[in-house]
């Protein structure tokens, strides 16, 4: 089942969130990505910086869920809808103000 499209009543603070994804938390299930209705999020190889900054722990499970991560690719199309966070089954994304 889908869940519902936001609304503009949804929106918290259209173009002043940007959701914020911590790499050693993220297990790449791409729930964020069904959810996210303007399309901010993608699966992808981390940067090297993002690999260098993950624990053994963080580089292991890198490795387990196929090198790949959920990253914030499109930050300007966030409406601040909210539904990426609580969509995360590893409470890994969190909205930040961009101010």
């Amino acid at each position: 089942m889908n869940p519902p499209k936001p609304s503009a009543a949804d929106c918290k603070e259209p173009g002043r969130l940007v959701p914020v994804i911590d790499p050693r938390r993220c297990e790449a299930k791409g729930d964020c990505l069904r959810v996210c209705p303007t399309g901010v999020f993608t699966l992808a190889v981390p940067s090297d910086d993002v690999k260098a900054s993950l624990g053994l722990l963080g580089r292991l499970k890198l490795r387990v869920h196929g090198g790949k991560q959920a990253l914030v690719e499109r930050p300007g199309n966030c409406e601040g809808c909210g539904l990426c966070v609580p969509a995360c089954p590893e409470k890994a994304i969190s909205l930040r103000s961009v101010r």
